[in-house]
This record gives C-alpha cells, sequence and structure tokens, in this order.
C-alpha cells in the first residue's frame, strides 16, 4: 500500500457566472462554484482547512483560509463524495482560483488535497 492510494482525495469543480448579482459597470464579477470531493483513498478523513489563490485578469491575488468550508468539516470514507457550493466576487470578467485541503486522516496522518487551478469566466468571453 502506498501512501498516495491510502491519502488521496479528489477534487472537482464547476463553475457559472452570477449575472443577477454581478454588475459589470462597478466591475463587480459574481461567480459561483459547485465542488465535489471524493476520497479515492483507502483510509477516512476529515477536511480541516481550506487556502485558496483567487487571481483576477488584472493580477490582483487575494488569498483565502479557513476553518472547513461552508461552515463544515466533512469526515468521508473511502468512496464517498461530499459536494458544496460556495462563491466569489473578482473586478475582471475572468480569473482563477486554486488552492489545496488540509486534511486528517483517521489513523492521525495530515496530508494535502490540492485543488487544480480552474478557470472563473462571463459566458462567451474565452474560446
Amino acid at each position: 500500500m502506498t501512501e498516495k492510494s491510502s491519502y488521496t482525495i479528489d477534487v472537482q469543480v464547476e463553475t457559472r457566472f452570477v449575472p443577477d448579482q454581478s454588475k459589470p459597470g462597478d466591475n463587480r464579477y459574481v461567480f459561483a462554484y459547485t465542488v465535489t470531493l471524493r476520497n479515492a483513498g483507502e483510509m477516512p478523513a476529515r477536511l480541516l482547512t481550506r487556502h485558496w489563490m483567487i487571481t483576477d485578469a488584472n493580477g490582483k491575488v487575494e488569498e483565502v483560509t479557513g476553518d472547513g468550508v461552508v461552515g463544515e468539516q466533512p469526515w468521508m470514507r473511502p468512496g464517498d463524495d461530499y459536494e458544496y457550493t460556495s462563491g466569489t466576487v473578482l473586478e475582471t470578467p475572468v480569473g482563477t482560483m486554486g488552492g489545496s485541503y488540509q486534511m486528517l486522516a483517521d489513523d492521525g496522518t495530515e496530508f494535502e488535497a490540492p485543488i487544480p487551478t480552474f478557470t472563473l469566466s462571463i459566458p462567451r468571453t474565452l474560446h
């Protein structure tokens, strides 16, 4: 058994632009994102903290850290999924997000679950 197979959280993200909360004339672009985490490892684990790097098209970077996600610290058995939706506001119509979750396995091992960088974009901005 390798460490990677014991402690693996797969992260998938879907994004959408939220036009009714956005004000492009005021450089306010609201995006929602739905994250699905799957415990693809062999050990139950709890999500302890999150770390996001949010970058807009002007190169402005916002770093966000905190306990859990949407007020929860989900515990996932092998094969379990956990899904949540959150949002962010950018000053530009395009940006990126990425980061990691800090996890704690039931055997006491702390490990990181990377969040692959993804694009936030209003419709028809990127081809």
